[in-house]
């Protein structure tokens, strides 16, 4: 798209609104902060930019399932939007807040099983079978048999999801595939260093808004807002850490019981159960997700996606940075003019 085109597009888009919760000429002045200014990394509520959030039960053969979702929106086209790996549903508060001021449409982010607040039987099954599912699942638990049109986007992980749910006709009113940011080749070769990647990250972190502060810093997430909001859904505060008092109280007991075992003597088992809880005591937020045990679903994640998603027979938008991460099959497909 020429220089002249983009700025036709833009002319015709009404303005950004106002950042949530300050006003125009206040946003400005924080986009706009010098050096030496403090930038804020405290977290932000999801309903400054979702409108509502709801628990929506799925029945199982085990029980029930609990998938969270956040909506905006009350007329016009679904649009269901899928995070990536480890991320969560708020990962999409800034595009809502953004698109739902420009077109008329519902927004509907879910936390995928194992990620953010969705409490499911089998959290570890993260095959890319069973949350395909789990979309078409919650779609039939929220309209029942007669949905509204369903435009799915899906974001890295999320955006293989959206294909394998769409080629396996999981959503019957299903109108359109965004798949962002994601291309087999180019994940397929990622994986390889993926591991390293993952233990490259701390484990813990002292607040949230020092991982909010990590989040921004590392480059996970480069827009601060979106940091802000989103980070909460990414980490959890480390289980049986309540207070720093009762933190402590754990440690004591934990090393009373190991003597009474072993009078006399330091086991190696105690010292790690103690450096572990002087660990979390001091950084009491750890990840909600562990992405190094999800290694065994990554390949059937993305082998076979570009093929997959050229075949799924609705409109589809791939968005990519640009089209040198194209991989063969979707080089040829845009040639043949298929996406």
């Amino acid at each position: 798209m020429s220089a002249l085109e983009k700025s036709m597009h833009l002319g015709r888009l009404p303005p950004r609104p106002p950042l949530p919760g300050s006003g125009s000429s206040q946003s400005g002045a924080k986009m706009r902060m010098g050096p030496g200014r403090k930038r804020d990394f405290s977290p932000v509520p999801w309903s400054q930019y979702f409108e509502s959030m709801e628990d929506v039960e799925v029945e199982n053969e085990t029980g029930k399932d609990t998938f969270r979702v956040y909506k905006s929106g009350s007329e016009g086209p679904v649009l269901l939007l899928l995070h990536g790996g480890g991320h969560s549903a708020l990962s999409w508060a800034v595009f809502t807040a953004a698109i739902i001021s420009r077109v008329q449409c519902r927004i509907v982010a879910l936390d995928l099983r194992g990620h953010g607040e969705t409490k499911v039987k089998n959290s570890e099954d993260l095959s890319a079978e069973t949350m395909a599912k789990d979309v078409g699942n919650v779609v039939e638990a929220m309209y029942g048999d007669l949905p509204p049109p369903i435009m799915l986007i899906g974001h890295s992980m999320g955006g293989a999801i959206a294909v394998h749910t769409a080629s396996s006709n999981l959503v019957p009113s299903l109108l359109g595939l965004c798949m962002i940011d994601v291309v087999e080749g180019t994940a397929m070769d990622a994986l390889n260093s993926m591991q390293n990647f993952l233990r490259g990250r701390p484990k813990t972190f002292k607040s949230l808004e020092n991982a909010v502060e990590w989040s921004v810093k590392s480059g996970q997430i480069r827009n601060l807002e979106s940091a802000r909001v989103s980070m909460v859904g990414q980490v959890k505060q480390c289980e049986g850490i309540t207070s720093p008092e009762g933190s402590k109280s754990i440690v004591e007991g934990i090393i009373e019981e190991e003597e009474e075992d072993e009078e006399g003597s330091e086991s190696v088992n105690k010292r790690k159960k103690e450096d572990d809880m002087e660990t979390k005591k001091d950084h009491p937020y750890t990840w909600r997700i562990e992405l190094a045990k999800t290694e065994k679903y990554w390949d059937g994640w993305f082998r076979g996606l570009s093929n997959l998603f050229l075949s799924c027979p609705i409109p589809k938008l791939l968005l990519l940075a640009g089209v040198d991460r194209l991989d063969k099959d979707l080089t040829i497909g845009q040639m043949q003019g298929k996406p």
